[in-house]
């Protein structure tokens, strides 16, 4: 009988299926006018039709939004199992998590989130005493959607100041709390982005911020990143601009050294490559002397032992190295190497008196401990392959923390004893997941120009490769950020239904150092693209997966390498899920802060050549009357970092374009920005949209047993 009850289920979901789809063809999505607007780059005119969706205070474009939400979410319901697979996401996601500690004061604090609290709460417990409750973001909004965006502690403990973001915007306020009372301290801090919080004692703190722009506070362009320092018990308009006033600076960012002793600014005008400066605190003069006045390196201090600097470079040195120098001659002539470059490239944590030296070697992490005259004490045995995250400590510390994860092993939290080098199991959470069951491996394959790339491919043992599997390939790409395998949550109800996923490593990010950051960046960014083809490319020829049943995923930066390639091998994909993408690139550096991200794309004024680069690829200028791939894009409104602009132009012209009868949809997320501090509910109810989705346009059902 249960034979006979699968066949006629099949049978029905087949008609249903059928259905939707005559129904796609005649699907109708909002009229988005064109309105006649030319831009003149060199000897060339482009026309922008959509360039009114880029003013998000319209009422124009709130219609807009309203109407695109309408037909998505119409369609989104006709999915038979979509509330099925939510309910999966929320059963699975229903387990107590907890990050590693940290200690402040006497206190030790660490975050938990009880299971689908829509953000994580933070706590603490004085040794062995209970734990309680220090702050619980979840009381800050009835919604969930105002997050704690970061904390920092004075000193001796005493005092912190935390930020809050609302609807996931960059700009933050920040509130100062008496952390024995837990009551408040002076005024709210308003208006603050890209920033830090450094302590200076207990007077007071360093801050970064703009001033508020003319036009939308969501769109309009920041340029001129201002370091501040409040005193507390003064109004916020007696702030005081340390750097950044007289000079010009897209980035600014401070530290103070533990022992109260310097002040540390970072400034930059990209994100790559950063001036170094430094101040005597001690000093009544308080003059800013300059370690580095270039841009040529990415340079940060690490920590001090009275005057002698610890510097983490790649000056001369693509794969980082750790160097000192006394802070009376700080320059770069000066520095002597602790940590040599290797062929891995190296990061750097402190505590308990130790250097902490993460390598990462074909995107998996190794860990090394040496003191601080540079000698090796001894390799980390780490639990398996996989990413470990150091937490930094304190010098008087006894016990240093780690976790470690990959794709197929949820976040486990360790202590490790750096006298003797024992580690501990700490945290293990409970998940519904079983990673035995799974398979989690890593190939290498060729991309278009012969440069060898790694790839993570993740999916259930029992799985066989006929071509028939349904795949999420994903990727990033860009501002020499590495993706080193981490466990997701979402991820896991797809693997368990046999679904794969597959992570490549692709030039641009910082994988491999500064070189292979380089070889995706200005116009050499097609590699990016080439190296995620071929990524798709070698899961077809082996049979791992097919175009019909081939998903490409990516967010930001990915969101643009997503646009870039369904645009170009529209082809090779069966689902395209660009999520808050960088898709206009002639014009992404006139919002916000996109001016930043110059380094790793050129403009479209820097050249007749870098413009028609740019032009090449840009994906709301390349979509064409072709059939492509069934395409979610997704965003939000409150998206003030990549401005939901790039999106709404994108999906304007896909619908005006696109042949068969695939869909081509924009979700847009209310209340949401970039990603930050998006509330449990918000992650589950995308991952659901986005699963449901994939799996629908590629004809297969959910739950099962096998695909």
């Amino acid at each position: 009988m249960l034979h006979i009850f699968i066949r006629l289920f099949t049978i029905c979901f087949f008609l249903f299926l059928m259905s939707a789809m005559q129904g796609q063809r005649q699907m109708k999505y909002p009229d988005t006018k064109k309105r006649k607007t030319t831009d003149q780059y060199f000897n060339t005119q482009v026309t922008d039709p959509y360039r009114w969706l880029e003013d998000d205070r319209s009422d124009a474009t709130g219609e807009w939004v309203d109407a695109q939400n309408e037909v998505t979410f119409s369609y989104l319901d006709q999915i038979p199992y979509r509330k099925t697979l939510r309910e999966r996401l929320a059963t699975i996601w229903n387990f107590e998590k907890y990050t590693t500690p940290f200690r402040e004061g006497s206190y030790t604090y660490f975050y938990k989130n009880n299971g689908l609290q829509n953000q994580y709460v933070l706590w603490r417990k004085k040794g062995d005493g209970a734990a309680e409750i220090f702050l619980d973001p979840n009381t800050f909004s009835e919604s969930g959607t105002t997050s704690l965006a970061g904390i920092s502690f004075s000193q001796d403990g005493s005092l912190a100041a935390y930020q809050l973001s609302e609807g996931g915007a960059d700009w933050r306020k920040v509130v100062v709390i008496d952390t024995e009372t837990k009551k408040l301290i002076g005024d709210t801090l308003v208006n603050v982005k890209f920033s830090g919080i450094a302590w200076h004692g207990n007077q007071g703190f360093y801050y970064s911020s703009y001033d508020i722009p003319d036009g939308s506070r969501l769109s309009a362009k920041t340029d001129q990143h201002k370091l501040y320092f409040h005193r507390l018990g003064t109004s916020q308009k007696e702030d005081i601009v340390i750097f950044g006033d007289q000079v010009k600076r897209r980035y600014v960012g401070a530290t103070v050294s533990d022992d109260q002793h310097y002040l540390f600014i970072t400034a930059a005008n990209s994100t790559s490559g950063n001036e170094l400066y430094l101040v005597d605190l001690s000093s009544s003069s308080r003059k800013i002397s300059p370690v580095l006045s270039d841009f040529d390196s990415d340079t940060n201090v690490a920590d001090n032992v009275g005057s002698t600097l610890f510097l983490v470079t790649n000056r001369n040195a693509p794969n980082m190295r750790l160097v000192k120098v006394d802070a009376s001659a700080p320059g770069p002539e000066n520095w002597k190497d602790v940590i040599p470059e290797s062929e891995n490239v190296l990061d750097i944590n402190t505590g308990c008196g130790y250097f902490f030296a993460h390598y990462m070697k074909d995107a998996l992490s190794q860990v090394k401990q040496f003191d601080y005259n540079g000698t090796l004490v001894r390799e980390i045995d780490l639990p398996g392959n996989g990413t470990a995250t150091i937490s930094s400590a304190k010098k008087e510390d006894n016990t240093i923390y780690f976790s470690f994860t990959n794709y197929v092993t949820p976040g486990t939290s360790y202590n490790l004893d750096p006298s003797s080098g024992s580690i501990k199991e700490y945290i293990r959470p409970k998940v519904d997941f079983t990673p035995e069951n799974y398979v989690s491996k890593q190939v290498f394959y060729t991309s278009k120009d012969g440069t060898r790339v790694p790839m993570i491919i993740t999916y259930r043992k029992d799985l066989k490769m006929n071509g028939n599997n349904p795949c999420i390939l994903y990727g990033y790409g860009g501002f020499n950020i590495s993706l080193t395998p981490s466990f997701s949550i979402a991820n896991a109800v797809w693997l368990e239904q046999g679904g794969i996923y597959a992570v490549a490593n692709l030039r641009g990010g910082g994988e491999y150092g500064k070189k292979w950051h380089d070889a995706g960046t200005q116009m050499q960014k097609q590699n990016v693209f080439d190296d995620f083809i071929a990524a798709a490319e070698y899961l077809i020829t082996e049979k791992i997966t097919s175009p019909s049943t081939l998903a490409i995923s990516g967010g930001s930066n990915g969101g643009l390498l997503v646009g870039a390639c369904m645009t170009q091998r529209p082809d090779l994909f069966q689902v395209a899920l660009p999520a808050v993408g960088v898709l206009d690139m002639l014009r992404y550096h006139t919002f916000t802060a996109g001016a930043g991200w110059a380094y790793d794309y050129g403009t479209a004024e820097q050249s007749p050549e870098m413009f028609q680069y740019l032009k090449s690829y840009s994906p709301v200028h390349n979509v064409k009357e072709v059939e492509y791939p069934a395409t979610l894009v997704m965003t939000a409104d409150h998206d003030d970092r990549v401005v939901p602009a790039h999106s709404f132009k994108f999906i304007a012209a896909l619908q005006d374009k696109q042949k068969g009868s695939r869909p081509v949809l924009i979700r847009i997320d209310k209340s949401a920005g970039h990603g930050a501090g998006k509330p449990t509910s918000k992650i589950i109810d995308e991952a659901a949209d986005k699963f449901s989705f994939t799996l629908f346009a590629m004809g297969k059902t959910y739950p099962h047993s096998t695909f």
